[in-house]
């Protein structure tokens, strides 16, 4: 049976092989349900979806955060900040909080004005979403550096806002200004 993997959106994408340049194998998923498809994961690799619902075969990740780190900055958005959509990726030493680029409330009345549909269940496919704040932990330390993205057309990179050791007072600190007017106002040291 083929290796089939159903994203966020509801697309369902097949596990394809090829071969690079110098004859090494290359793995890659697509909506395409032809070629060389196959049934398994490779031996060290995981299947990652990104926040915009795109399907990859990386190499498995080594584990930066605790179970418990994940979820005191997931718990802490949810009861800091007034956002209710967001996605946590976790990519190299970070915990990114990815935000909707959409209004969800206005998307959300837009789809409930059409009769009988559902705008919940068709809401998550249709938004798009971009990285906004993250909590990084570099290696060997115990510390975490909080950073937002910023929008700055001189500047667009993360910016460092504090740092420390107590990942859960930095979330209270800093999670409430996600999706408000505030987020552009932080500037760290």
């Amino acid at each position: 049976m083929v290796l089939q993997y159903t994203n966020r959106r509801g697309q369902t994408y097949v596990l394809h092989q090829s071969t690079t340049k110098t004859g090494k194998p290359k793995y890659y998923f697509s909506l395409k349900t032809e070629g060389n498809l196959l049934d398994s994961i490779p031996e060290g690799f995981e299947i990652y979806e990104n926040p915009n619902s795109q399907v990859y075969l990386r190499k498995i990740q080594p584990k930066v955060f605790s179970d418990r780190e994940l979820e005191i900055v997931d718990q802490g958005i949810k009861k800091y900040s007034k956002i209710k959509n967001f996605i946590i990726d976790v990519k190299d030493h970070s915990m990114i909080i990815h935000l909707p680029d959409q209004d969800v409330g206005k998307v959300s009345d837009i789809l409930s004005s059409f009769g009988g549909y559902n705008a919940s269940q068709h809401l998550t496919s249709l938004l798009t979403y971009t990285p906004m704040m993250r909590f990084r932990r570099r290696k060997d330390s115990k510390n975490f550096w909080v950073q937002r993205w910023c929008f700055r057309g001189s500047v667009d990179d993360w910016i460092d806002l504090d740092a420390g050791e107590d990942l859960e007072s930095l979330v209270k600190k800093y999670a409430p200004h996600l999706g408000q007017e505030s987020f552009y106002e932080l500037y760290g040291f």
